[in-house]
């Protein structure tokens, strides 16, 4: 499952959407996690820029559960990894 995935390596996230946009264009990403229950509004700027940077995308159910896997006690819309 991609929570478990984004437990292990939390030394290497970056966690919401503006960090996320921003680490892409620089090109330190190998991969993005996007919540299901978020705002398209709000990750549909991370989606469109990891295609074109192909980059991979991974989806979770929930911005809560994804939040407390990145080790905060908030939602969290997107978290992506460092390479």
């Amino acid at each position: 499952m991609s929570y478990e995935r984004v437990t292990n390596v939390k030394p290497s996230l970056i966690i919401g959407t503006k960090q996320t946009l921003k680490a892409m264009k620089n090109g330190g990403i190998s991969e993005v996690f996007i919540a299901e229950d978020a705002d398209e509004h709000i990750t549909q700027k991370v989606t469109s820029l990891a295609t074109q940077l192909k980059i991979p995308c991974k989806y979770v159910e929930s911005k809560k559960e994804l939040g407390i896997a990145c080790g905060i006690d908030v939602g969290a819309s997107t978290v992506a990894v460092k390479k």
